[in-house]
């Protein structure tokens, strides 16, 4: 008889996995709370380079089922669900995703699906990207300051490197200037590069 696994993951501490762990009892899964991996890290580490999936890999045997609430669960990007996918069928591993109606991404059926939805989903992020990166060239072009504001004015700054020149200690002026070390740093080297 097979056994069943869960794999829930969440990006951040602050987020749970508890909405995942629900979900597969609502499609009717009895998981043993053994057989459930849960851990929080980001879907842009590689399923293979996590500590729980790694965990998860070592127990499973042929003819058992891992179920996953989404796709993303198990990567971010294409190649890499399909290599943990491929991993898993090599094991004998079925893998149940219960956004795609619980179809087994192991099938020839499931991985033509999990293809297509992967590559839509990396073209989504894709366009995600290239939108933001206009959006950031345009407001550059129109003259927007990206980044925190400088916490010297343009002319305490010249006063800085002026006073640097002098041979004043990086030490005083930040505290006559109220401001940190690091900055009156930043401002020597800067006007050493220039």
């Amino acid at each position: 008889m097979s056994r069943v696994f869960a794999y829930c993951r969440v990006s951040t501490l602050d987020q749970s996995t508890e909405n995942q762990r629900l979900e597969i009892e609502r499609a009717g899964f009895a998981i043993d709370p053994k057989r459930i991996v849960e851990e929080s890290i980001s879907g842009s580490v590689a399923a293979s380079e996590r500590a729980g999936f790694a965990r998860l890999l070592d127990r499973m045997e042929s003819g058992d089922v891992l179920v996953v609430t989404k796709l993303d669960r198990l990567g971010r990007n294409a190649m890499d669900v399909r290599a943990t996918i491929d991993t898993l069928a090599g094991l004998g591993v079925r893998v149940h995703c219960l956004a795609l109606g619980g179809v087994d991404l192991t099938s020839a059926a499931g991985k033509m699906t999990m293809q297509v939805l992967s590559a839509v989903a990396e073209f989504e992020r894709d366009l995600l990207i290239e939108r933001t990166n206009a959006g950031i060239q345009r407001a550059r072009t129109e003259g927007k300051q990206f980044g925190r504001p400088s916490a010297l004015t343009s002319e305490q700054q010249a006063e800085v490197v002026q006073r640097l020149a002098q041979g004043e200690a990086v030490a005083a002026l930040a505290r006559n200037f109220n401001t940190s070390r690091q900055t009156v740093m930043r401002l020597r080297e800067k006007a050493a590069t220039e």
